[in-house]
């Protein structure tokens, strides 16, 4: 690395192992200065070219900085220092280290300028975010972290097969516009992979499978870098690809409608995740400039409210120890500040004005109507009305007010409260300065969301939507249920799978064991009876004469032994000239 060019992903992954190191006072302020150092970095940052590798005949960029690239790292970084902020209280140095290298990996995608450097943190990324599902160290945890590392190898194994053939086919490792390609296996390995790090279905389901078993703290990281990070390469090489516009708006709906059926408060927001990381890929599909600033201008909204929804959601869970809705109510008189700041996220996931998702969502919904495409613009306009539905009335109405459990509660730590009031802070001032924002997007936007008929549209749309939860509310009381996702179909089809596998190896087992009692058993058993009978009637015949022998030899040898010292020295002499007289017969 350049002076002028240190890579912020190195600077967090190489920053978290410091904090093991550390203790106390010291540990926090190195869990804060760190993902500090990182975000500074970002905006000190030029568009270049850096951190170029010469390797196998390519050059390996590190460091392509671009307006695209810049975007999506202030994001990333700014998220990675709320989330550190929120985790000052945790005691576990393992979460530290893996959010932070999380985030670097993430921060090393963006960068990415070659397919082999983006494949590289691409799976650094997997693992490290597995750790944070596997740290809460429970069994469903375990359970789910296997999972969805399963899923993730799946991912990558179709990401490097792609990327060989790529290679293979044009002779580069330069991550460009795939749409030369189209067509190509290569292309559809490599879309595969990134559709399924984005959580489109039906290869989606681990998202709501791992993301609700994580720690409290690594939930929040988790809802950042994953998905973003699929929607930035989806951004970079896929753009205008026609299957992205019907399979993000799918999503759209597919999220809302999973979400009426959830009483988990955690994995009732993952869906949603689903939902919105959908107006991204439908934007990325529709291609034009607008629906490209839309899409990049909507995920950085979405990682800092869906950040302060999940640490809502956290709090909660950190001071009752309860994620099911159907065992939460009354908590607004204990918790009124977690509230306050949960409502903020809330209104700005559904659009609300003023408040950042207004100013972000509206853009790729207006880009599906300038396209003429209708279908789309009343699918997204939908799926709009039921996120409202169910993240900003259901969810809290039933955590904060309904029927009070009498629950034991209290706010949660300060930093915990602290880092939600950032988060929250963004989301207001990026709703009501949206300039702020759309200065950083890739392309010129010419957009002005704050017009009267969106503002009145959007909130006719989200009064009635109101209305409509207050009139059917007793329909929509949460139940204990477990909602079947296509998640089902590959455990299902692995469980009966490995049931059959391992009834096939126990036949085959038995099938061995026949074979080796049969021939094996025998053959090695007569093979140890005949060697046993050469063993008796010629080795120990044999040992046996060499022992007669040697026991005649030192009979003979004892009658030539007198005792003295003459007779040694005449024999010796004796033997010496025997010697010499052979040796002159020899030579003649």
């Amino acid at each position: 690395m350049s002076p002028e060019w240190i890579h912020p992903g190195l600077v967090l992954i190489a920053g978290a192992w410091l904090i093991p190191l550390l203790g106390g006072t010291a540990k926090r302020v190195a869990m804060i200065l760190v993902p500090a150092v990182a975000l500074i970095d970002c905006l000190l940052l030029q568009p270049g070219t850096y951190g170029v590798v010469h390797f196998v005949g390519q050059d390996l960029t590190f460091g392509r900085v671009d307006r695209l690239s810049l975007v999506f790292a202030y994001v990333f970084a700014l998220m990675t220092l709320v989330g550190m902020v929120y985790a000052l209280h945790v005691n576990d140095d393992a979460q530290h280290v893996s959010a932070l290298t999380y985030a670097g990996s993430a921060l090393g995608i963006t960068f990415a300028g070659d397919f082999l450097s983006l494949f590289l943190f691409w799976e650094l990324a997997a693992v490290s975010a597995v750790m944070l599902v596997w740290l809460r160290r429970e069994r469903t945890a375990v359970a789910a972290g296997f999972r969805y590392l399963l899923v993730h190898v799946f991912g990558g194994l179709c990401l490097l097969g792609g990327i060989v053939l790529y290679w293979s086919d044009s002779g580069s490792l330069a991550f460009v516009d795939m749409s030369a390609h189209a067509g190509t296996t290569a292309f559809a390995l490599i879309l595969v992979a990134f559709l399924l790090n984005a959580a489109v279905p039906p290869l989606g389901a681990w998202l709501p499978d791992a993301y609700p078993e994580a720690t409290v703290t690594g939930a929040v990281f988790l809802t950042a870098f994953t998905t973003k990070s699929a929607v930035y390469a989806l951004v970079r090489g896929f753009a205008g690809t026609e299957l992205l516009v019907w399979s993000g708006a799918a999503m759209a709906v597919y999220g809302v409608v999973y979400a009426v059926l959830e009483n988990d408060a955690r994995r009732l927001l993952a869906y949603h995740i689903i939902s919105q990381v959908g107006y991204m890929v439908c934007g990325v599909g529709l291609g034009t400039e607008m629906a490209l600033n839309g899409t990049t201008a909507h995920a950085f909204s979405h990682i800092l409210y869906k950040a302060l929804l999940f640490m809502g959601a956290g709090a909660v869970l950190e001071v009752t120890g309860r994620r099911k809705l159907s065992e939460m109510g009354g908590l607004h008189k204990t918790m009124p500040v977690t509230l306050g700041l949960y409502m903020i996220g809330a209104f700005a996931i559904s659009a609300v004005p003023l408040f950042s998702g207004f100013v972000s969502k509206s853009m790729v919904v207006s880009a599906a109507g300038e396209s003429h495409r209708a279908a789309i613009f009343l699918t997204l306009t939908l799926a709009s009305a039921g996120t409202f539905l169910h993240t900003g009335l259901k969810l809290p109405y039933y955590m904060f007010f309904g029927r009070d459990r009498g629950l034991a509660a209290h706010e949660p730590p300060s930093n915990m409260l602290v880092a939600m009031g950032l988060a929250a802070a963004a989301c207001i001032i990026i709703g009501v300065f949206p300039g702020l924002l759309y200065a950083q997007l890739p392309y010129h936007v010419d957009y002005a969301p704050y017009t009267v008929r969106h503002v009145l549209s959007t909130l006719g749309v989200l009064s009635f939507t109101a209305l409509g939860f207050f009139a059917l509310l007793s329909h929509l009381d949460p139940e204990p249920t477990i909602s079947l996702d296509t998640d089902w179909f590959y455990r299902r089809g692995l469980s009966t799978a490995m049931a059959h596998s391992y009834s096939a190896l126990v036949r085959v087992e038995n099938a061995l064991a026949l074979v080796y009692e049969g021939f094996v058993g025998r053959l090695l058993l007569g093979t140890a009876a005949r060697l046993r009978q050469v063993d008796a009637s010629v080795v120990d015949r044999a040992a046996e004469g060499i022992g007669n022998i040697t026991d005649a030899v030192s009979q003979s040898l004892k009658l030539v032994v007198t005792g003295h010292a003459q007779h040694h020295g005449l024999m010796m002499a004796a033997g010496v000239l025997i010697a010499m007289a052979i040796a002159l017969f020899a030579r003649q």
